[in-house]
């Protein structure tokens, strides 16, 4: 008998349960993620209501022109992104991919402008030999196919090995990023619209750090796809 390789069975990457062969998360799984709802128009946040801007971006208009990002970082997302990216389980990382592409390919059908290139966040060189991978890099390598976008990994580059963010507020992590990155070409970013791929957008010091850099090298437009957005403490 020949082995219909079609037939293979697909399990929900989260509940083991059969799903469409497609895909590596089951309808139920996919619907109980923490979609994120109302958020700030400019960088993401989650608000009560939608159609707003939080105070932050009307008090200080940020760099970079919109926040893309499918889900709120609380469970299971929290847990999908730190395994991805800690524990090195890639078909995670790929699956949550494989979504933000879907929700992107959404957004662009509902009038999102389409930027011209995906620019993954550059690893700090001692963290990318900790870690053996860049985690953005492998979203933009991910997302580029599903969306038709190029990756120009060259265009950003990381300067300086600063400490990890996560142990830092908001004021430090916009003093940690200070020089870090550099453009090595700024000639080809005139009039550009690009799109910056990160995993989380925490306080969006880096997001910021990254646009300002690429807007003062003349690039019209600065967006930034990330999978998911941290809510305020005590949200």
């Amino acid at each position: 008998m020949v082995y219909n390789w079609l037939n293979i069975e697909q399990f929900c990457l989260l509940c083991d349960e059969r799903c469409d062969p497609e895909h590596s998360l089951c309808g139920a799984c996919e619907a109980d993620l923490p979609w994120l709802g109302p958020q700030c128009m400019v960088c993401a946040l989650p608000l009560p209501a939608a159609g707003l801007i939080c105070g932050q971006c009307l008090k200080r208009p940020p760099a970079f022109d919109q926040v893309v990002a499918p889900w709120r970082f609380d469970f299971p997302i929290d847990s999908l992104i730190n395994r991805f990216k800690h524990q090195s389980r890639w078909p995670l990382g790929r699956l949550l991919a494989e979504l933000l592409a879907r929700h992107l390919k959404h957004l662009f059908n509902e009038d999102l402008p389409r930027p011209s290139a995906l620019l993954p966040v550059p690893l700090a060189s001692k963290r990318l030999r900790q870690r053996g991978f860049n985690q953005a890099r492998m979203l933009a390598d991910w997302l580029s196919p599903a969306l038709r976008i190029p990756v120009r990994n060259e265009l950003l580059q990381r300067t300086m090995d600063t400490p990890a963010q996560q142990q830092l507020d908001a004021a430090g992590r916009r003093r940690n990023l200070r020089q870090a990155f550099a453009l090595p070409d700024k000639k080809q970013l005139h009039d550009q619209h690009l799109a910056i791929i990160d995993d989380v957008l925490t306080t969006g010091a880096t997001a910021e750090a990254l646009a300002r850099l690429l807007k003062r090298a003349g690039a019209a437009r600065v967006d930034i796809y990330c999978l998911a957005r941290t809510p305020k403490p005590g949200d």
